[in-house]
């Protein structure tokens, strides 16, 4: 396999890493603050609730999409790891080629 379809194939493979760690982090963000709107809309039901047995609750189902996303971006992150140590490689082998032809 030549030195530059690996090259390239590591950078491809960052740049798809680099997009997954944006997308997983943007659904940790808008989870977390879906997250405090339902517990503050919850407090204000709580409040507002004439009777105890009235009062509503925060979803409990938010938390799953946070881990998701969190499982994600370890994922990516390991991902981006790998396709940067075949980048270096690449550049060694190259580096190694160089001087050995000069």
């Amino acid at each position: 396999m030549p030195i530059g379809s690996v090259f390239n194939n590591g950078v491809e493979g960052f740049n798809r890493a680099s997009q997954g760690i944006e997308k997983a982090s943007a659904e940790i963000n808008r989870a977390s603050i879906e997250q405090q709107d339902d517990a503050q809309l919850a407090q204000q039901r709580q409040l507002q609730a004439a009777r105890p047995e009235e009062a509503v609750t925060a979803p409990v189902s938010q938390p799953a999409r946070i881990d998701e996303a969190l499982v994600n971006l370890k994922v990516e992150e390991f991902n981006a790891k790998a396709n940067t140590q075949s980048i270096q490689t690449a550049d060694e082998v190259l580096g190694t080629l160089i001087d050995v032809r000069v």
